[in-house]
């Protein structure tokens, strides 16, 4: 895999539905072909409050990597990622005295895939408790490892079907220090699947947080 760049698109005068079917009419405009479909989903377990401080422990699957499990533990005062195999969803069930389900804010994308040369591009609905969120788009550079090293690629490439949505400036995610080490920013460090789940509990947690009426309909 390469870098990827998770963009939210702003659903505006159109169903969730139709702002997918436009962005598709992009993409393939520019000669993109159809590869499948996708989904990262998302589980949320709380602590038992009687045993500790509070913690959150974040459950995610990304189709890319069918076979891994992500979980990311968050204390409150920092986030610790771990991938295991698929045993690790057997295991939360387990210990539900300890931790428990948060079903009601359970949330996913997904939608279809596309490339288009070195690019991988989906198109995605979110949706949280059947509920219609939003829209996500993720394109992926698979030659490069280093995301300082194609962001302006990448960029260019984001706004010639995303428009002014994209900023100019690389996204916030890449710009924090590394945990590895504290003297680079994650922009300058190879590339991990890990990242990319990162960026989806990131956008996924801003659409949890919306606490106005969703946007549009559910497609």
């Amino acid at each position: 895999m390469g870098v990827t760049i998770l963009q939210p698109y702003p659903v505006e005068n159109k169903s969730g539905a139709q702002t997918i079917e436009f962005l598709q009419k992009r993409v393939l405009a520019l000669g993109a072909v159809p590869a499948g479909q996708y989904l990262v989903d998302c589980e949320t377990y709380s602590s038992n409050p009687q045993l500790g401080p509070p913690k959150t422990v974040h459950i995610l699957h990304n189709s890319e990597q069918p076979a891994s499990v992500f979980s990311i533990l968050d204390t409150g005062a920092k986030q610790i990622p771990l991938v295991t195999d698929g045993l690790f969803d057997l295991l939360m069930t387990r210990i539900a005295p300890a931790y428990t389900s948060k079903k009601q804010t359970k949330i996913e994308s997904k939608g279809q895939r596309f490339e288009f040369g070195d690019f991988l591009i989906k198109l995605g609905s979110v949706t949280m408790s059947q509920n219609f969120k939003g829209v996500m788009v993720e394109v992926e550079y698979r030659p490069c490892l280093v995301p300082s090293s194609c962001w302006e690629l990448m960029r260019e490439f984001l706004q010639g079907f995303l428009g002014s949505n994209v900023s100019n400036s690389m996204p916030g995610y890449f710009t924090q220090r590394s945990s590895i080490n504290p003297n680079h920013i994650k922009a300058n460090e190879i590339y991990q699947p890990i990242d990319t789940i990162n960026q989806y509990l990131e956008h996924f947690t801003n659409y949890r947080k919306q606490t106005m009426a969703p946007v549009g309909a559910r497609p």
